[in-house]
């Protein structure tokens, strides 16, 4: 019975995935993990406190009634006997294969679930609206615990720590489509008025300072745009500008929560940031979807603060921290 559940599991497992690979639903890794790491805690605990325990009582029940064979045999004058229950006894001890792909995987899915969900979790970067900062196949790491602690799957927050700063790269869930994360660089914190007006960010009337750093080359567009080194109090960062791409601002969707609080022109927008929300935009502006278009982020949508690439296989160069 157990041995046809398990496999039903697994079953249902490799549909979930194949689906979510094929695309025919959006997965949610989160709450994928933590289903399998308490279905791997029950067949663990089952295995701990059952399953082991009555497999060491047959074994030593066997084992007792080889002895108790043996010294009955003695008493007529027979002292050699054939057979040796230590297979046998092998074979009860042996874990049938449903717990050893269940609870024996549980320590390995724990230790995994704990340090996804409260040290740091690992992202692709899929799209080019980071760059020059992040570029596509950039595999970096998330501080999951830099803004506080939060609860796995419905991510709420239970423990305070460092403040949301302007010029944070930060991974979040995506507004329109909570289950979908993003990548983007925090401008501007709640009470701030933030500006981008023909190329051009302003933070409460006062420009961010900027300087031209020549021309940067994109490998997935192919092609040259201006770049300029950006900064926010003490961090500088690097962004690409496109000037033959000025213009077209507009919400999309055309309303979200708060969005009286952005005036939109055709040369760019301007918005007062709510309480607890945050303006978000890539360093490749003219090629970002970001607050601009869809509104500001609340907190509670914050997923981690993004520090470091660890892998890029088409650029080993890029491994290292970023800001």
């Amino acid at each position: 019975m157990m041995s046809s559940l398990t496999g039903a599991l697994y079953g249902a497992l490799i549909v979930y995935l194949g689906g979510w690979f094929v695309g025919a639903w959006t997965g949610n890794f989160s709450l994928l993990l933590f289903v399998l790491t308490i279905v791997t805690l029950a067949y663990w605990l089952a295995e701990r406190f059952h399953f082991r325990p009555a497999r060491q009582a047959a074994a030593a029940n066997l084992e007792q009634q080889d002895t108790t064979r043996r010294a009955e045999l003695a008493k007529l004058g027979i002292e050699k006997v054939d057979g040796d229950v230590q297979e046998a006894k092998h074979k009860l001890l042996m874990q049938p294969w449903w717990l050893d792909w269940t609870a024996g995987l549980f320590p390995v899915i724990l230790i995994v679930f704990l340090l996804r969900s409260f040290l740091f979790e690992p992202f692709k970067i899929p799209s080019g609206s980071m760059v020059p900062t992040l570029t596509v196949g950039d595999l970096i790491l998330v501080n999951k615990y830099h803004y506080g602690i939060r609860l796995p799957v419905i991510n709420k927050k239970i423990v305070d720590n460092n403040p949301v700063q302007r010029g944070d790269v930060i991974v979040f869930r995506y507004p329109p489509e909570p289950w979908v994360d993003y990548i983007k660089r925090v401008v501007a914190i709640p009470g701030d008025e933030v500006a981008y007006i023909d190329q051009k960010l302003s933070i409460n009337g006062q420009p961010v300072p900027t300087v031209s750093k020549g021309e940067h080359y994109d490998d997935e567009s192919l092609s040259y745009a201006p770049q300029f080194a950006e900064k926010f109090g003490e961090t500088e960062h690097m962004i690409r500008v496109d000037p033959k791409r000025l213009g077209g601002y507009g919400p999309f969707p055309k309303r979200f929560p708060y969005a009286d609080n952005c005036r939109y022109a055709p040369d760019g927008v301007t918005c007062k940031v709510p309480p607890g929300h945050y303006f978000v935009m890539g360093d490749n502006r003219d090629n970002s979807m970001d607050s601009r278009f869809w509104g500001f982020v609340p907190d509670q949508n914050l997923v981690g603060r993004a520090f470091f690439v660890w892998m890029n296989f088409g650029n080993l160069g890029r491994i290292g921290a970023f800001k």
